[in-house]
């Protein structure tokens, strides 16, 4: 029986050959845990993450809900904004897009990013 973690690597994996990240239009990638939820934006054609946004940042206890996420989400678009990226493409990293990613994704469009 494929545990859930290599079913995510999988699916991931097929995700990473579509969706790729230019100096134009970076990646913005999530990682989610049981006590945090990261954004990063990276641009793959250099191989450089220009930002990053946590749950950590915004408040020190643990757990990531609803809000949360959303918030994570304005926070990687007002630092996208300040740096000059208005353009986005948007990699799940294997995960559905319901709950927190979409929260997050949410969060990112109401912020000013465009995806």
């Amino acid at each position: 029986m494929p545990n859930i973690k290599n079913r995510r690597l999988r699916i991931k994996k097929g995700i990473r050959k579509k969706v790729e990240g230019t100096t134009a239009r970076p990646r913005l990638t999530v990682f989610k845990s049981n006590r945090a939820i990261y954004a990063q934006v990276i641009d793959d054609t250099k191989g450089h993450t220009l930002l990053a946004a946590s749950s950590k940042d915004l408040s020190k206890d643990g757990g990531v809900t609803l809000p949360v996420s959303k918030s994570v989400g304005q926070k990687v678009a007002e630092k996208a904004l300040a740096s000059g990226i208005q353009e986005i493409v948007f990699d799940r990293n294997g995960y559905l897009y319901h709950g927190n990613i979409k929260a997050l994704a949410e969060g990112a469009r109401e912020g000013g990013l465009k995806f």
